[in-house]
């Protein structure tokens, strides 16, 4: 049976990194070069919402799958980068696939 918090934080996990990408590479040079602060709040604020989701579903994710500390650590420091949340994909769609078995 699939563990569906897995599959619901790897999911998460990509559109909170394409969140910040935009964030940080077009919503943030909008504002500085174009003066438009309106982008940075707009977006801003869905990433925002998006990382609350992605540490939620982390939590449930490390509870019902049993990870080590140190592997969930390692999924919440890449959510800090920008895109640090694509080097870590493969490894929970290696836990995704181990989950279903």
């Amino acid at each position: 049976m699939k563990n569906e918090n897995v599959v619901k934080f790897g999911r998460i996990n990509s559109i909170e990194g394409y969140s910040y990408i935009a964030l940080v590479f077009i919503a943030m040079p909008m504002k500085y070069l174009f003066a438009m602060p309106m982008a940075v709040k707009i977006v801003g604020m869905i990433h925002g919402i998006l990382f609350i989701l992605f540490c939620y579903y982390l939590l449930r994710a490390w509870q019902e799958a049993g990870w080590s500390f140190k592997e969930s650590a390692l999924f919440f420091i890449a959510s800090l980068l920008p895109f640090g949340t694509f080097f870590t994909k493969k490894r929970i769609q290696s836990y995704e696939v181990k989950s279903s078995l």
